[in-house]
């Protein structure tokens, strides 16, 4: 969908302090078999709940934002692992910690890609909206034993915790504010539901969670698939989509490619970036905040959030360029949005 007046109004992020990857292997946490090939130097590391972390976020995004609670509409809080709590609305306790409003807050999954698909449903929300109307979207995710282990279950794969959050507003931004805007110009998702297997496998339908291995196994499911499909088969479904996604961003914003100054990737090992990123969308590493996130780890749902954050707040994103944001999450589906720095009131 192409947006004409929704820019993002603030940015928060809570990221604790990384571990170095040398460090784990030294103590023990993980085999350099499982991480040397990954580039990844470090990840973030938190004894905090997922839904901690990301309420802090919200609150720093509201204080960047300058939002009164009254003005947020909606919530929406994405997620890829346990947020702490069995039968429990993680998003409501985001919207009692950090915003104190009545308005709707919900849960988005989608797995990795879950915050791309909150932003872009944000933003369709707040497109009916009036001007100055505001809708916030949070992620947290803590990757912890007995039920994840950051350096072993998702091999090519190393999580990091932390929580992110973004306030989208209608309108163009306000030029007395003295900042730029950071207007979002276009959001784009597609799926391919015929690779939902990869996160199955040839398993049966458990009656709990944690039932089929503990910590959980994400490479046995995805094997299982991969030897039905076919490798070649799968390979090209996973880069078509994410090729998909982000020609229909850019189509929608009405630029190329090479109009695109900066990405924002997931933060995956250097062999699935390269696969599924750099090479079929032809982007150089040194224009994405890949090397930032290999510092960081992979924040489930956060990554886009995080690294636009990291472009903002560094000043690598100046006026006039444009960053696209690209995500992918199990099921599979694939999201990519186009964003633009203008001085705030320049639509």
């Amino acid at each position: 969908m192409r947006y004409e007046d929704i820019h993002v109004a603030g940015i928060g992020r809570h990221l604790p302090d990384p571990i170095e990857t040398a460090d784990a292997e030294r103590r023990g946490l993980c085999a350099r078999k499982d991480v040397w090939r990954t580039g990844i130097e470090a990840v973030c590391v938190s004894a905090e709940a997922p839904p901690v972390m990301a309420a802090d976020a919200a609150r720093r995004a509201m204080a960047d934002a300058g939002a009164d609670p009254s003005d947020i509409e909606l919530i929406l809080h994405a997620s890829v692992h346990y947020q702490g709590h069995d039968l429990w609305a993680a998003a409501s306790y985001v919207q009692r910690e950090a915003v104190g409003n009545a308005c709707p807050a919900v849960e988005v999954g989608q797995q990795s890609n879950g915050g791309m698909a909150a932003i872009e449903l944000a933003a369709s929300f707040l497109a009916a909206r009036p001007a100055g109307a505001k809708a916030l979207v949070s992620t947290g995710d803590r990757f912890a034993l007995p039920g994840f282990d950051r350096w072993r279950t998702d091999p090519g794969t190393i999580c990091g915790d932390g929580g992110t959050a973004m306030v989208l507003a209608r309108g163009a931004g306000t030029p007395e504010d003295g900042r730029d805007a950071v207007l979002l110009r276009s959001a784009v998702s597609v799926s391919d539901p015929g690779l939902e297997k990869l996160g199955r496998g040839a398993r049966p339908f458990a009656d709990a969670p944690l039932e089929a291995a503990r910590p959980i196994d994400a490479e046995t499911p995805r094997e299982e698939a991969v030897s039905e499909l076919g490798f070649t088969e799968v390979l090209r479904r996973l880069r078509d989509g994410q090729v998909r996604a982000v020609e229909g961003a850019l189509s929608e914003a009405g630029v190329e490619r090479g109009d695109i100054d900066w990405f924002v990737l997931p933060h995956l090992g250097l062999p699935k970036m390269n696969v599924q990123f750099f090479e079929p969308l032809g982007v150089d590493r040194e224009r994405t905040t890949w090397d930032w996130g290999s510092r960081i780890g992979h924040l489930g749902a956060g990554d886009q959030i995080a690294g636009l954050g990291e472009l903002v707040v560094s000043g690598r994103l100046a006026p006039g360029e444009r960053c696209l944001l690209a995500g992918v999450g199990a099921g599979f589906t694939w999201s990519a949005a186009v964003v633009e720095r203008t001085r705030a009131g320049a639509g």
